[in-house]
């Protein structure tokens, strides 16, 4: 996310992840949604530029990004929290 400030990043990576925990009905509370949204944002964004994708509309498609990421994120911990 070089492209956006921190602050943005965080906000847009918390929505996201607070998307995703609504998406995927995970009741981790939403703290929890928000730091994973934030990982999951994160860790999508380095997964594809290692593709050599990159992330076209600004904010918006940073927001896509971070919220597949995150729901990935979600959906491994809450397997694992079983």
């Amino acid at each position: 996310m070089q492209g956006l400030g921190w602050i943005l990043t965080i906000v847009i990576g918390g929505l996201a992840g607070w998307l995703a925990g609504k998406l995927m009905d995970v009741r981790f509370g939403i703290l929890m949604n928000i730091v994973l949204g934030i990982v999951g944002s994160v860790v999508a964004n380095a997964v594809l530029a290692q593709f050599h994708i990159s992330v076209a509309g600004g904010a918006l498609g940073y927001l896509i990004t971070g919220f597949l990421g995150a729901s990935l994120l979600l959906f491994v911990v809450k397997l694992v929290r079983r």
